[in-house]
């Protein structure tokens, strides 16, 4: 092989991940401190909970009975994917925790990069925690991009329908992505998927096609017992086409943002981390008998 071509696998790849990378920080947040895979550190946890955010000493009220779990997307974290959306939940209510996961050794900060079974393993232990500090039954689970898709593993494959009352995915990767048609050419370039599979799992399980994928969404895409929410923006950049992100199934409910506010112009990141017209969805989502219009003027809402 050519000196040229044996550069370009690796760039390739690095490109690919550049771009799923892209997805979901803000700057990560001073005091959110790695975690092991089933705990919340004492810096990261000390953070949100001064907001009433992983507060484990929260109990929910009859109004809100489920605690809400916040699962980030690919290179988020607990804390630095929600400083909007977890504030918003909690002054309406909420009992709210998020977790880490799907950490690679010596990557501090970013996650969501090791392998998704896995990270759906982590989820499930999580959950349970969530479970016995509360007392409650069940909770409601809202997930951006990967952390919308991610929790379905968990429903189908790890006992999760029977502790989840509701899943909510702001432009969840649900079947991966072609990343504009980026993903395409990885078979041109020798070693860019075997790179990305060896060096960035989470990444190669997105990639629409990926074996991890066809697992998932065999058979159908939902499971009973569960309701299921799609928030997704025509002008995802990342999990493309956007329509690859609705599910089909019964409960189901498929949003397109702009259905609501053609004004709304966000993107793959904000969708997830300051749309208020997105949040505002969400608290329809989570408690539907409750539910008001969603439109423009939600933002301030």
């Amino acid at each position: 092989m050519l000196p040229w071509k044996r550069a370009l696998g690796p760039l390739t790849a690095l490109l690919l991940a550049a771009t799923f990378l892209a997805t979901p920080a803000v700057a990560a947040a001073p005091t959110a401190a790695p975690t092991a895979p089933t705990s919340v550190s004492a810096p990261a946890l000390s953070a949100s909970s001064s907001s009433g955010w992983n507060d484990y000493s929260c109990k929910p009220s009859a109004a809100h009975p489920r605690p809400v779990v916040l699962v980030h997307g690919t290179l988020g974290n607990a804390i630095d994917n929600w400083l909007g959306l977890a504030p918003y939940l909690v002054n309406r209510g909420y009992c709210v925790f998020s977790l880490d996961y799907g950490q690679l050794p010596g990557v501090p900060f970013f996650y969501g990069l090791g392998p998704i079974d896995a990270s759906a393993g982590q989820l499930a232990t999580y959950v349970d925690r969530v479970l016995a500090a509360t007392g409650a039954a069940k909770v409601d689970v809202v997930g951006h991009s990967q952390g919308g898709m991610m929790p379905r593993y968990y429903l189908k494959f790890l006992g999760g329908a029977a502790k989840v009352n509701a899943l909510v995915g702001l432009a969840p990767s649900n079947r991966g992505s072609t990343l504009l048609g980026l993903t395409r050419l990885l078979p041109y370039f020798p070693g860019a998927g075997d790179l990305l599979n060896e060096k960035t799992p989470g990444l190669a399980d997105q990639v629409a096609g990926s074996a991890f994928l066809t697992k998932l969404n065999a058979g159908g895409d939902t499971v009973p017992g569960v309701r299921y929410t799609v928030i997704a923006t025509r002008y995802d950049e990342v999990v493309t086409p956007y329509r690859s992100q609705f599910l089909t199934g019964p409960d189901v409910r498929n949003v397109l943002l702009q259905d609501l506010c053609p004004a709304d112009l966000s993107e793959h990141v904000a969708i997830g981390t300051i749309d208020r017209i997105a949040f505002h969805e969400v608290n329809n989502a989570l408690d539907p008998a409750r539910a008001t219009p969603t439109t423009c003027a939600s933002v301030i809402g």
